[in-house]
């Protein structure tokens, strides 16, 4: 199978060494490239002292080094994982062979641990919380949506538009496999503390800010009609809110003294019709986009099932290009 391993990579001197030689003992035949992220430490020299295949990506962000990823290299299967040495490289053969037996196009390495450290209350409480907000839009595809451990086929890597710039890359993941309806599945891998002297490059809220940004962007633009209802409802709502005390008033004197209030129920509504028939008009657009990149997807040579290399000249003549 022509499987490679790809790390994303910013300051990750003191773990990425153990990072690589554990994937190369899990997966002997893979390719492991790592992209470096301007890192200001060694991680570069570690990573090739390692026997990784090293690379940069100069835009700032995992987003970034994701797309840049998926655009350059060329394989059957692809493993996904962070440089943190926080990730069960043991499981990599399970999970491979999870998406080759079931004909899968992704596969997330559920995250379990007791340790306290590895994955704090507040992270822990913030996947829960966007987990469950992109199940009631989307659907359910995995219980650990910001897991960066992942194994993904051929044609689901060659389809995905990859739009995010940072560490919403992972929720964006998960939706494009929701939308296109790919078939899933999430198995169990242990989750460890980081390396002493590795700092984690996740801010709790900030970060938690930006992914819950990207949800409502992807909630607008892939369900039009779901989004703009209830901005609908709500303008409708604080409306009729509105309204009743002056209806009340006119049927009781005859007379509307309070003509603001009036007016903004009136305007209120209006707003709420029209966000109900945009919602309805880009709801038909949305689903014509659903239909391209599902053809598109289609299109892609190697699904999870095929794993031979497709263009094996290419994917090894790459190799030997300089960072």
């Amino acid at each position: 199978m022509d499987i490679a391993v790809l790390i994303p990579c910013h300051n990750e001197e003191a773990s990425i060494a153990a990072v690589v030689t554990d994937f190369r003992a899990a997966l002997p035949d893979a390719r492991i490239y790592v992209y470096d992220n301007n890192s200001s430490d060694r991680t570069i020299e570690a990573a090739r002292a390692a026997g990784a295949i090293v690379r940069t990506e100069r835009l700032q962000g995992k987003g970034n080094v994701v797309r840049r990823m998926f655009n350059d290299i060329e394989a059957a299967i692809y493993v996904l994982v962070d440089g943190d040495n926080t990730y069960e490289a043991a499981a990599a053969p399970r999970l491979v062979e999870a998406l080759v037996d079931d004909g899968l196009d992704m596969v997330t390495g559920r995250r379990v641990t007791r340790i306290a450290a590895a994955y704090r209350p507040g992270h822990r409480l913030g996947n829960t919380v966007l987990t469950g907000l992109v199940t009631a839009f989307f659907g359910r595809a995995t219980t650990d949506m910001l897991s960066g451990y992942r194994v993904f086929s051929r044609r689901f890597v060659k389809s995905f538009p990859a739009l995010s710039e940072g560490f919403q890359i992972e929720t964006e993941l998960t939706v494009h496999a929701l939308e296109l309806n790919m078939p899933v599945a999430e198995i169990d891998t242990i989750y460890l503390d980081r390396p002493a002297g590795s700092e984690s490059k996740l801010s709790t809220f900030r970060d938690g800010a930006r992914i819950l940004r990207m949800i409502t962007k992807l909630i607008k633009d892939e369900r039009p009609l779901a989004f703009f209802t209830a901005i609908a409802a709500l303008c409708a709502a604080v409306a009729i809110g509105l309204a009743i005390p002056v209806v009340q008033e006119y049927l009781r004197t005859g007379l509307v003294r309070r003509f603001p209030t009036a007016g903004l129920s009136s305007d209120l509504m209006v707003v709420a019709a029209l966000s109900f028939f945009t919602g309805l008009i880009l709801d038909t657009v949305s689903q014509g986009r659903r239909e391209m990149k599902r053809l598109f997807y289609l299109q892609q040579v190697g699904g999870s099932a095929q794993v031979p290399n497709p263009n094996p000249s290419r994917a090894r003549a790459s190799d030997q290009i300089a960072p």
